[in-house]
C-alpha cells in the first residue's frame, strides 16, 4: 500500500447497502484513507434526504475509525476530489452491465483529473446483485431487505416507508 493515499468513493448511497460496505472494506485494504462522498443527487430523486444518507453511511463506516470518513458533495466531483487531495477514485462494479457506463465515466474523469486514478472494485459474490434501486423497490413493496442492508439501514427504510404511507 502506498502511504498516505486518499481515495474517494462517490455515490448517492440511497441507501447504503452491504455491497457498498463491502467495497469500502476492500478500499481500506488498499488506501490509507477513504472518503465516502455522498452526492447531493441533483440528477436523481432520492428516497432519503442528504443528511439521512450521510448519517447512514457514517454508521456503516464506524468500524474503520478515522481511516474512513463521510462527506457530502454537490457540483462537479472533480472539484471535491482535488480539494481533498484524492489520488484515487473507487468505483464498485457489480456486473458486466455496470462496466460500459463506469468505463466511460472513468475516461471522462481521467480527462478532468489526469492525476487521479479510477480503481474498480467488485463486491463479494453474495453482494454483486444488490443495488440501492432494488432495495428501495423491495422495501416500498413491503418485502424483506435484511439480506441487503445493515440492521440500522433496514430500520430507517421501514420508518421511511411508514412515513410515506401515512
Amino acid at each position: 500500500m502506498a502511504s498516505n493515499v486518499i481515495a474517494v468513493y462517490p455515490g448517492t448511497f440511497d441507501p447504503i447497502t452491504l455491497g457498498h460496505e463491502d467495497v469500502v472494506r476492500r478500499a481500506t485494504q488498499l488506501f490509507s484513507r477513504v472518503i465516502v462522498a455522498v452526492a447531493a443527487g441533483h440528477h436523481k430523486k432520492a428516497l432519503f434526504s442528504l443528511q439521512e444518507r450521510i448519517d447512514m453511511a457514517r454508521e456503516a463506516v464506524k468500524p474503520y475509525g478515522g481511516s474512513v470518513t463521510v462527506e457530502s458533495f454537490s457540483g462537479l466531483l472533480r472539484d471535491f476530489v482535488v480539494a481533498r487531495g484524492g489520488k484515487a477514485m473507487v468505483r464498485g462494479l457489480r456486473a458486466v452491465t455496470d462496466f460500459d457506463y463506469e468505463f466511460q465515466l472513468a475516461g471522462m474523469n481521467r480527462s478532468l483529473m489526469p492525476d487521479v486514478e479510477t480503481v474498480f472494485l467488485t463486491p463479494s459474490d453474495k453482494y454483486q446483485f444488490i443495488s440501492s434501486t432494488f432495495v428501495r423497490e423491495i422495501a416500498m413493496l413491503g418485502g424483506e431487505v435484511h439480506k441487503f442492508v445493515s440492521t440500522d439501514v433496514e430500520k430507517q427504510l421501514a420508518a421511511k416507508v411508514r412515513s410515506i404511507g401515512e
